[in-house]
């Protein structure tokens, strides 16, 4: 937020303290205190209160030299994980789907401009990054990303694609805003988005739409697979139609257990013109 749009309340000490958290992620788990200011673009005067402040909570761990967060801040998260109920409803069925199909799936919202896994059942790691539950990675590269992205309305996606900064994760990563538009008007069109190696090499993945009562898109269920192993024709043949039938009994399950369920945050989705869901692609 641009320093002249804080409203009056705005805690800026409590913005640093959240921005020192964010700084450490699975490519930095340990910082010293010098990379921690300059990641957060602090004095290390700040930013070592901010360190010794979080590490007397128990937020954070240093052994002299090198900060770690320790366990304790999946108690940041928890309470709105804890709150869902979307992954309880999904995690039996996305163990029936990976029972059927040997591959792994994953349940995931949208935050912001990144897409989070709130549920994962998983066969063999096929990434070279550990997927858990909290995982974030750009909605823009992903087949989940893609399926909520597209239910945006116009106006909002239009925004969005305005400010997003597109890098390319591997070669074959959509970078250009109008590209991307276009695959997500097919996205939008066909019910089911299949993304080809564009966020790792060597990783397929295809994810349909988990709609609520309304018919907005609350989330999106994938399954990945190696693309050394299985075909994209392969893909759309053996993989799309149980997974349209395991997110069919998702939303089934999802209207019984709350008659009018509330699009999960960040998902920013209002568009209630639910299409409804295409046929298996035929071979």
């Amino acid at each position: 937020m641009h320093p002249a749009a804080r409203a009056p309340h705005f805690v800026r000490s409590f913005e640093r303290g959240l921005a020192v958290i964010r700084s450490f992620d699975a490519d930095h788990p340990a910082r010293t205190l010098s990379e921690v200011a300059r990641a957060c673009d602090l004095t290390r005067a700040a930013a070592r209160r901010l360190l010794l402040t979080l590490a007397d909570l128990g937020y954070v761990h240093c052994d002299g030299r090198l900060f770690r967060l320790t366990p304790r801040v999946l108690e940041l998260g928890y309470a709105y994980l804890a709150g869902l109920t979307l992954p309880q409803i999904a995690e039996p069925h996305l163990e029936q789907l990976v029972a059927q199909v040997k591959e792994s799936s994953s349940l995931c919202v949208l935050d912001g401009d990144d897409i989070v896994y709130v549920a994962r059942v998983p066969t063999r790691r096929i990434m070279s990054a550990s997927i858990t539950v909290g995982t974030r990675f750009p909605a823009y590269a992903t087949s989940v990303g893609r399926i909520m992205l597209a239910d945006l309305p116009d106006g909002q996606l239009d925004a969005r694609l305005g400010r997003l900064e597109l890098r390319p994760l591997t070669e074959r990563t959509i970078v250009a805003p109008e590209a991307l538009r276009t695959e997500l008007g097919r996205v939008r069109r066909q019910g089911y988005a299949l993304v080809d190696q564009e966020l790792e090499e060597g990783l397929r993945s295809v994810a349909a739409p988990v709609r609520d009562r309304s018919g907005a898109v609350v989330a999106a269920v994938n399954i990945a697979v190696h693309a050394g192993r299985t075909s994209v024709a392969a893909v759309r043949r053996d993989l799309l139609p149980p997974l349209l039938a395991a997110v069919a009994r998702i939303e089934a399950d999802l209207k019984i257990t709350d008659p009018a369920p509330a699009a999960s945050p960040g998902t920013g989705t209002h568009r209630s013109s639910s299409s409804p869901r295409p046929p298996a692609p035929r071979p």
